[in-house]
């Protein structure tokens, strides 16, 4: 299991945002599309094809599942009380006002909840009584998908939607994707700083071997994004830890610019780069950044899904312990780790 997690980590990682630094945020190329190969086209044809499939032998989402929110207007009746028979939107505080209920906050309630609480509101006035809640405009929950999807845009959905959902109501994958999408996820803190996780996929087999154990829920204010091409990680004492596309070949230096650059408690003698080594497993190549910064060392290519670590100076210990103290949160299956 644990292998099948780092296997998970080489096509997984977290987000977006900054918290003691932040969250990793997610980096999107600057540049066009790279040019779609004939394999590239064949492949995202297999996968739009079992995507297509993966998705019809889901469960159609349920509309009583969904979460009230801003902006949501809502139809209301009670029987045998008149003056409840209103069309109200929900304000963006969570609120609506009623006749005889007054004020009550809906936010993150279904149909079925809000009804009760209407109803409960009105036990003092009459015996008996049924409510009926209907959501007439769907406006609070909105789900982002970004990257290499042939119709990337805000969609506004209504009920449980999955991740499978979303790229098909993206139009499924374009010929630049690469083999990992992830799910940024806006994470509720104390602090005024914005935090978030990440769910990172295998989109290989969640579409072609069909492990419906990746199809994550999503939830207002989740972005889907599918990265175009190659990615690799940054994390630990840099300034903007994160998730960033190769643009060709690309070198220890350059992916460590790209990350704005080391922090000033960095330990530069101890960058490690974990590598996959194709059997489940990360091999660890520990490198002098100084010394390849100065040109006493050739530099080192990184290599498609490389994490690159960066620890604090004098810190072993940030290293053998990252999984539980880097920045964020990074989901795999099932596990979730700090990141």
């Amino acid at each position: 299991m644990h292998r099948r997690i780092l296997k998970l980590f080489a096509t997984c990682l977290v987000l977006l945002a900054s918290a003691c630094g932040g969250s990793a945020p997610v980096k999107e190329p600057a540049a066009a599309d790279p040019a779609a190969t004939l394999e590239n086209r064949r492949k995202a044809e297999r996968m739009n094809e079992a995507l297509m499939m993966g998705a019809a032998s889901q469960q159609p989402p349920l509309e009583n599942a969904y979460l009230i929110g801003p902006d949501d207007v809502l139809e209301i009746e009670a029987y045998n009380v008149e003056e409840c028979k209103k069309t109200v939107r929900v304000n963006s505080h969570g609120d609506i006002a009623l006749p005889l209920v007054g004020i009550i906050n809906v936010k993150g309630l279904t149909t079925a909840e809000v009804e009760a609480l209407i109803a409960k509101k009105l036990d003092r006035y009459v015996e008996e009584t049924v409510v009926t809640v209907f959501v007439k405009e769907y406006k609070s929950q909105r789900i982002s998908v970004i990257g290499a999807v042939k119709n990337p845009q805000v969609f506004a959905v209504t009920g449980q939607r999955y991740l499978l959902d979303m790229l098909m109501m993206s139009g499924g994958l374009d010929a630049g994707a690469g083999n990992i999408c992830y799910i940024v996820r806006p994470v509720l803190a104390t602090t005024s700083s914005n935090r978030s996780e990440t769910i990172v996929v295998d989109l290989d087999e969640l579409i072609l071997q069909g492990n419906l154990s990746l199809n994550f829920p999503v939830f207002a204010g989740d972005i889907v994004n599918v990265p175009r091409g190659a990615i690799f990680f940054v994390d630990g004492e840099v300034r903007t830890p994160g998730v960033y596309t190769m643009k060709g070949k690309t070198s220890l230096i350059q992916a460590l610019t790209m990350a704005q650059g080391i922090g000033e408690n960095a330990s530069l003698d101890e960058v490690r780069i974990l590598r996959d080594n194709g059997k489940g497993e990360r091999d660890t190549i520990t490198a002098d950044y100084e010394e390849i910064r100065n040109g006493e060392k050739p530099d080192i290519m990184i290599a498609e899904n490389d994490i690159v670590i960066v620890p604090k100076s004098g810190a072993k210990a940030f290293f053998n312990g990252f999984v539980r103290t880097l920045r964020g949160a990074v989901s795999f299956g099932g596990a979730s780790v700090g990141f």
